[in-house]
């Protein structure tokens, strides 16, 4: 499966752009990733290691050779379902659930029982984000609060659509934080993408306004706009956010075609309740669920998936360009529950 419904490259005019920071303007080589991950280095096994440590080593470790599953049983994993950061009306679902189809079985396996039911929650999340062709530039708008990662996002998925052959443009919507703006430069610089910028303290709808117009000029096939990260909490900052789709319909009423929310993984679920709040102000279609290699509390996606039904698009589980791996969602089971062995069937317990 694919990344993006990719289209054949367009041809694309030079024309100026007052604003615009083109790649001749730095002298950063230009960066070269290998086509995708390799080696067991880079497994997603091993890449979310400290969540199915706390996840299925938690399991492991209470259900031993127990093999009837009882009230208490199941009281027993409803809890370490909960620390391992799902919430509770989600454990509480996923416990009867499988309690039901428990009663279908003459010789229940919990485990096989507990996979089936998690990729149940997750599957209807697992849609990858598409480029259609529509004769505008698609306008992929990123969100989320401070140091969740957004701006790395924005460079992986950057790179990653150009390797699918599409021509991209950013735009360096975040004007409030210091660097922000340069930061976004220099992933352009090594990629030889255009970053259409002003100076900190810029409006950012306007930055992204004339993105959008330079990219419709220039039959360029992506723009993707960077915004200030803020806090859920911060009502002028969210309304902001507000302003810019308003402004960018002014262009394409249809745009922005995908409002990606970075949320950090390493805040379990704290990351709910970022996810509720932006979607009250701006409409949240896709979710990114950043640094989970660095964090126990993967589970956080099984809570996201169960109470907000929202695609999630990528999962970030390292530094690399293609750490930034589409979600799937019998992967990530696995992943956490150790459950494939090297022929890729699942171990039972």
């Amino acid at each position: 499966m694919g990344i993006f419904s990719f289209l054949k490259r367009k041809d694309h005019s030079d024309t100026s752009e007052s604003a615009e920071i083109s790649p001749a303007d730095g002298n950063l080589p230009v960066s070269v990733e290998p086509p995708g991950p390799a080696g067991p280095a880079n497994s997603l096994d091993t890449q979310l290691e400290k969540s199915r440590s706390r996840f299925a080593g938690g399991l492991l470790s209470f259900l031993g050779g127990r093999k009837k599953i009882d009230e208490g049983l199941l009281e027993e994993l409803e809890s370490q379902l909960i620390m391992s950061d799902i919430g509770v009306p989600t454990a509480s679902r996923i416990i009867k659930a499988v309690e039901h189809n428990a009663k279908s079985h003459d010789n229940p396996d919990l485990r096989t029982l507990l996979r089936e039911q998690l990729i149940n929650i997750l599957k209807p999340c697992e849609v990858p984000l598409e480029i259609p062709e529509t004769g505008n530039p698609y306008v992929l708008l990123v969100v989320g609060v401070n140091g969740a990662g957004k701006t790395t996002t924005i460079g992986k998925i950057a790179r990653q659509l150009q390797n699918g052959d599409k021509s991209v443009m950013l735009a360096a919507g975040d004007t409030f934080r210091a660097a922000a703006v340069e930061q976004l430069q220099t992933w352009g610089q090594r990629n030889n993408i255009t970053v259409i910028a002003q100076g900190n303290g810029a409006d950012s709808a306007s930055v992204i306004f004339d993105a959008v117009q330079s990219a419709t000029a220039r039959n360029v096939d992506v723009v993707i706009a960077d915004t200030a990260g803020r806090l859920h909490t911060q009502s002028g900052l969210m309304d902001e956010l507000a302003k810019v789709a308003r402004v960018v319909k002014k262009i394409d009423d249809s745009a922005p075609h995908e409002t990606l929310l970075v949320l950090d993984g390493t805040t379990g679920q704290n990351g709910l309740n970022q996810a509720r709040e932006f979607s009250n102000t701006v409409k949240v279609t896709g979710l990114a669920v950043t640094k989970l290699d660095g964090s126990a509390k993967g589970g956080m996606l099984f809570t996201l998936a169960d109470e907000l039904k929202l695609p999630i698009r990528f999962i970030g589980v390292g530094e690399g360009i293609y750490d930034l791996r589409v979600f799937l969602a019998e992967d990530f089971v696995d992943a956490l529950l150790g459950d494939k062995s090297p022929d890729g069937s699942v171990t039972p317990l």
